[in-house]
């Protein structure tokens, strides 16, 4: 898929601020003194959730939710939702009506006892190709309804799946492990828009499907969550951990090399004022690096330089290869620097962080946050969340200050903060990532299960941390997302019952209760508190 093509093409139909104003918070635009004047009127007064362990989506006073679609839904003739759904991304079609438009939805990993009903024993191919289709994410055409809930627009040609069967090129001059393209797309955490309307999907913990390289001998790796597709399919591991642009009208996607390949868990784009692009991206896992790619050219992917947070200095260090000594000693060229990026970025002296995960931008005062859910092996259990000021306020700047925005534990309300999202007003959203093995057990017992928080910007309760939603037994909640209008937010309930023994033994019957198995959805909550908040009302 050509670049230049692709992006022309969306610009021409959609008219480059369509999508932009869809995501820019109508209250913030310009960040003018009439915007902040609004904000300093909106009353914030909201009874939070207190912790729940019951296997129900718990929400706070005045919140409601509908549920949109599960696991196993039927999309299209051809196509069903994929499983442990998480990322969500709404992009209107057209500028007019925000009521109507495309969401895209990540699938990240396989449970293979639900999908595949794969226990123990060799795993056959069978059980793997079922495996490989839920993974990837999907496309759904979604409208409001005359009762104004979200549903599928179940006839529409542009409801489709990406799985671990599609192939996807490599933005790249020069072949990846010898190919141009790779079977599939799996790991689907979280992600980001571009400014031209396409997703972002990234490619988290991709060694558990086809392992890791060892390069001191280019033997295969096989991690201890491994889930034995390679013995079926013996894909190159290189071919994942990348970031993938998918564009939802069409499916089309391509892999990009120049932001490096690691366990991805999200990609946030700035566009600054002379088209060129910043990409923050964070590796969850422990000890691993948060990077920036700086691009070249406007609109480009592709032709720029990537940096790794020195955290301690306060300095962006760049992975150029042809720029850096300790690089040209060990690598090949800027291809295998970026293929083995963990390696090559604790070199040049990145930051070993504790699993930093999502990345947002505040829109009022241009800080990026960053969520480092925990350290355990370091004995940091409970997280936080880390603000970064790049000098001067400039997303090109090589220097940035740093500091802890929100420390996670019993005094704050949450541990393990994962996905972030700021609606219209500015008020922070994020959700935590207690393990399901770790959850309701100490040091977590207080928090109980997962949750969904909101810290509002401005009232009484302006910096503080409030409760607003509880997940179902074993499950968290990932992918917030807000409508165009703010009315909605949609959420992913990922793995139910992940913890359950057996299909005989279910922990979780979420949402369908009774004794049907657990199926991962995504809903769509709303009520008088997302108005308030928003200054809506």
């Amino acid at each position: 898929m050509s670049n230049k093509k692709n992006r022309r093409d969306f610009l021409e139909f959609l008219g480059k601020g369509v999508i932009g104003a869809s995501l820019i918070p109508m209250l913030l635009t310009g960040c003018n003194s009439s915007a902040k004047k609004a904000l300093s009127k909106i009353n914030t007064r909201i009874n939070p959730l207190a912790p729940n362990d019951q296997d129900i989506l718990a929400l706070a006073d005045g919140l409601d939710f509908k549920l949109l679609i599960k696991w196993r839904d039927q999309i299209s003739k051809s196509d069903k939702f994929g499983f442990n759904n998480d990322y969500t991304a709404f992009t209107p079609l057209t500028k007019d009506n925000p009521n109507e438009g495309l969401l895209w939805v990540n699938h990240e990993y396989v449970d293979p006892k639900f999908v595949s009903g794969y226990i123990e024993g060799e795993k056959s191919k069978e059980h793997v190709e079922k495996e490989m289709y839920d993974v990837g994410g999907s496309i759904i055409h979604i409208k409001r309804n005359k009762e104004g809930d979200w549903e599928l627009v179940k006839d529409s040609e542009m409801n489709r799946r990406l799985n671990g069967f599609t192939m996807i090129p490599f933005n790249w001059d020069e072949p990846i492990r010898g190919a141009k393209a790779g079977m599939g797309t799996l790991g689907n955490c979280s992600g980001g828009i571009t400014p031209w309307g396409t997703i972002l999907t990234c490619e988290e913990n991709y060694d558990s499907f086809y392992g890791e390289r060892n390069d001191e001998d280019d033997s295969l790796i096989i991690s201890k969550y491994d889930v034995g597709w390679h013995a079926h399919y013996p894909n190159p591991p290189e071919h994942y951990g990348w970031v993938v642009e998918v564009d939802p009208r069409t499916g089309e996607a391509q892999k990009h090399i120049a932001l490096g390949r690691c366990a991805h868990e999200c990609a946030t784009i700035k566009e600054l004022k002379d088209g060129r692009l910043v990409v923050y991206t964070g590796d969850d896992a422990n000890d691993e690096c948060l990077y920036k790619f700086i691009s070249s050219k406007p609109g480009s992917l592709s032709e720029g330089t990537l940096y790794v947070a020195n955290v301690e200095e306060g300095r962006w260090e760049s992975l150029d290869y042809e720029s850096n000594e300790v690089l040209k000693a060990n690598f090949k060229n800027q291809t295998d620097v970026l293929v083995r990026l963990r390696k090559s970025s604790k070199m040049v002296g990145g930051s070993l962080l504790d699993r930093p995960e999502d990345i947002e931008i505040d829109p009022i005062n241009g800080n990026v946050l960053v969520s480092l859910t925990n350290n355990v092996p370091k004995e940091n259990y409970f997280g936080a969340i880390m603000k970064l000021e790049e000098t001067n306020g400039d997303y090109t700047s090589l220097t940035f200050k740093s500091d802890t925005y929100l420390a996670g534990g019993v005094e704050t309300g949450f541990a393990c903060p994962d996905n972030m999202a700021f609606d219209l007003a500015g008020n922070l959203w994020f959700t935590s990532d207690i393990s399901g093995s770790k959850m309701n057990a100490e040091p977590y017992l207080e928090f109980k299960n997962n949750g969904l928080f909101v810290v509002p910007r401005t009232g009484e309760q302006a910096g503080q941390v409030i409760q607003m939603a509880s997940a179902p037994t074993d499950a968290e909640l990932t992918g917030p997302f807000f409508s165009p209008d703010g009315k909605t937010l949609f959420l992913s309930v990922q793995h139910p019952g992940e913890t359950s023994p057996s299909l005989d033994e279910l922990t979780s019957h979420w949402p369908d209760g009774g004794k049907e198995m657990p199926k991962p959805s995504v809903v769509c909550i709303s009520g008088k508190p997302l108005d308030v908040l928003q200054g809506l009302s």
